[in-house]
């Protein structure tokens, strides 16, 4: 048991790690590899993309083939490309080795969730696991900008890419020898080979867009057409998931359930207020206070410390509560720190009183939220769909945090104007800071509305 708890933490915090650790080492890269603007871009948003609009198919095909097979595909490709990427010499190795760690990571983060929903069973335990589970994603998340900023500075930006190479090696061997075999040969049915392409394709074409609205604007035909072309293709995967897939990639009867239902909107408003808030608080540091990378991610760190403590207190009191009440606590914890940053914030303000305290509040909401919505959206899964639960719920998540970016980060520019002063920007801020604490309480009224109470 403490094996798989052990493998399923070490591959979420690799997948985690990445989301925060590469932006810090932009600039390096830029100047060795010699990117233009717009091109640097990619270096995230290759993996961004990929990773979200292969989640869902990511979780059926652990369905489909197994978890220790699905564990040890995905890892081996994530840990490959990273090395590639730290070996790069070139614009076009790096950006295709990062495009295939999305894709590895997006076969792997299905798999870690679906290995503790199958094993511990005992709801109590559960809750516990997952807690333990979310803990480390948010060291994860907390440990990126200052891991990178450390290692580019001192080491250079490709170790950046090689530090969890050793890991996921590591990983990889004992996933191998410790993960219990598939209970069968080969896929159970027929793999939804069309309703994979239109559920990527759809994704991908919303997530490309919405990344794209904050450079080129919301009205620009570059965002438009992308984004009515990838809703389009989703309707029509969902037209195709309900009436002619004769094995569907997405059962949508999972969605009768109302824990899976209201679980996925709940996290859906939690993704578009919590997973902004790394990168908007990191500039507002940066671009109102001056801060300089390392030090707003140091400066970011108690914050970390405080997920990281909700995380690991959310399975005990997701037990004590119940899931829907515990969620509820966490999301107005979560909106009142956030909201207290959006009162208090200003190019005057101090970093005690307008960031570290209510962030502290923010950050100890935010992360134990997390806990009890996994614990709803996958309860009462039949075990072998485990997979494709995680594989929505992972999308949904990884979708809300891309959205949530770049429209909350539209909203800033849009409040700031284009003349760069200070407060202009504290007030751009601030308004980004008051939208996302409005999302967290909205996730805390729809979880009081429609979670179940048990």
């Amino acid at each position: 048991m403490p094996v798989i708890l052990l493998l399923a933490c070490a591959g979420s915090f690799v997948v985690i790690l990445d989301a925060t650790i590469v932006s810090v080492a932009l600039p390096p890269i830029r100047a060795a590899l010699g990117l233009d603007p717009e091109t640097l871009t990619w270096v995230v948003n290759a993996y961004t993309l990929a990773f979200a609009g292969f989640l869902l198919l990511g979780g059926r095909l652990c369905d489909e083939f197994g978890r220790r097979r699905m564990f040890v595909l995905g890892l081996s490709l994530f840990t490959v490309a990273r090395l590639v990427a730290g070996l790069a010499g070139s614009a076009g190795v790096l950006l295709a080795a990062r495009a295939v760690q999305g894709f590895g990571a997006a076969l792997l983060m299905p798999v870690t969730l679906a290995l503790l929903t199958s094993t511990y069973t005992e709801p109590a335990r559960r809750a516990r696991v997952l807690g333990t589970w979310s803990a480390v994603g948010a060291i994860g998340a907390a440990a990126g900008p200052v891991v990178g900023g450390l290692l580019t500075e001192w080491a250079g930006w490709r170790w950046v890419f090689f530090v969890t190479v050793p890991i996921g090696a590591v990983a990889v061997a004992v996933a191998a020898r410790a993960l219990p075999p598939p209970d069968h040969d080969g896929p159970r049915g027929r793999l939804d080979v069309l309703g994979a392409v239109l559920s990527t394709a759809g994704l991908v074409g919303v997530v490309y867009a919405v990344m794209r609205s904050s450079a080129a604007g919301w009205g620009s035909g570059e965002v438009v057409l992308p984004l009515l072309a990838g809703l389009a293709l989703l309707v029509v995967f969902v037209v195709h998931q309900g009436r002619w897939a004769a094995d569907p990639l997405l059962a949508l009867d999972i969605f009768r359930l109302r824990s899976v239902s209201s679980g996925n909107v709940v996290i859906l408003l939690l993704g578009l207020g919590f997973l902004a808030s790394p990168v908007l608080l990191s500039l507002y540091l940066q671009d109102v206070h001056g801060y300089p990378p390392l030090a707003a991610g140091l400066a970011y760190l108690p914050i970390g410390v405080a997920m990281f403590a909700g995380a690991q207190s959310a399975g005990r009191l997701s037990v004590r509560m119940g899931p829907r009440r515990a969620t509820v606590l966490f999301c107005v914890l979560a909106a009142a720190g956030l909201g207290g940053v959006a009162a208090l914030a200003g190019p005057h303000a101090s970093y005690p009183a307008s960031v570290l305290v209510p962030g502290i509040v923010f950050g100890f909401g935010s992360a134990a939220a997390f806990t009890p919505i996994t614990v709803s959206a996958t309860s009462g899964v039949p075990p072998r769909r485990n997979g494709l639960a995680a594989g929505v719920l992972n999308t949904v998540r990884q979708t809300s945090g891309a959205v949530g970016l770049a429209a909350l980060g539209t909203l800033a520019a849009a409040v700031a104007g284009r003349t760069g002063a200070v407060d202009a920007l504290s007030d751009g801020y601030t308004a980004a800071f008051a939208a996302s604490a409005c999302c967290l309480a909205a996730a805390a009224v729809v979880a009081a509305v429609a979670m179940p109470r048990r």
